[in-house]
């Protein structure tokens, strides 16, 4: 697979974004303002409302060249050519690359050095590691491992890494001097009165940070 940008990464939200019509308006108004790419995820969903969301995602995205990543559902990712994100109790991430195939992007979450310590790079574009902040936009999230945590889990680990959890434009700059490919983000955009705005936002403090 092509290298994915991941810096301004969005995981979309059912409840904060106003349902499947919210998120579909929240992800493109982001990427139009620079988020990079895009995250489905709604654990209480039906299997149906999962593919026809992916599908209207999809093809919104695709002109824009964000790619969009299927949180846990490999069958709904493989239905529509999208990405998958699966956690450690998903299916095992040499399944999800036999399934998807080697273009697909395909993440990993890792919470901690143990969990580190198990994975392989072979299959996998990037990690998930957080919560770096605490959250409460994800009600069974492990506990946040705070900066320094996070740091020595970047220099550990053998492929890009996004961090997730807490994150915001005021908190943001540390994790990519720490070594951050990306940052995940869902309510600094999600459920925003000014989704633009609050894009535009984060995309500016990723750049300073970066450069």
């Amino acid at each position: 697979m092509s290298p994915v940008d991941l810096s301004l990464y969005l995981v979309l939200d059912p409840g904060l974004c106003g349902g499947p019509d919210g998120m579909v308006h929240t992800a493109l108004i982001a990427a139009e303002n620079g988020a990079t790419a895009v995250q489905l995820r709604a654990p209480d969903w039906k299997k149906r409302q999962w593919f026809e969301t992916a599908r209207v995602l999809k093809q919104a995205l695709a002109p824009l060249g964000v790619p969009l990543i299927i949180n846990d559902q490999v069958d709904v990712a493989l239905a529509v050519g999208a990405g998958v994100h699966v956690g450690q109790a998903d299916l095992p991430v040499a399944e999800v690359r036999r399934l998807l195939g080697p273009e697909a992007i395909v993440g990993l979450s890792v919470s901690d050095a143990a969990e580190l310590e198990t994975v392989s790079d072979d299959g996998i574009d990037y990690l998930g590691i957080g919560p770096v902040y605490p959250t409460g936009s994800k009600a069974d999230a492990a506990p946040a491992t705070g900066l320094a945590l996070f740091a020595e889990l970047v220099r550990a680990a053998r492929l890009p890494v996004v961090a997730i959890g807490g994150i915001s434009n005021s908190n943001c700059a540390p994790l990519f001097a720490a070594g951050a490919q990306g940052i995940a983000v869902i309510s600094a955009i999600c459920g925003q009165t000014d989704i633009a705005a609050a894009t535009r936002s984060l995309r500016r403090e990723i750049d300073r940070a970066r450069t």
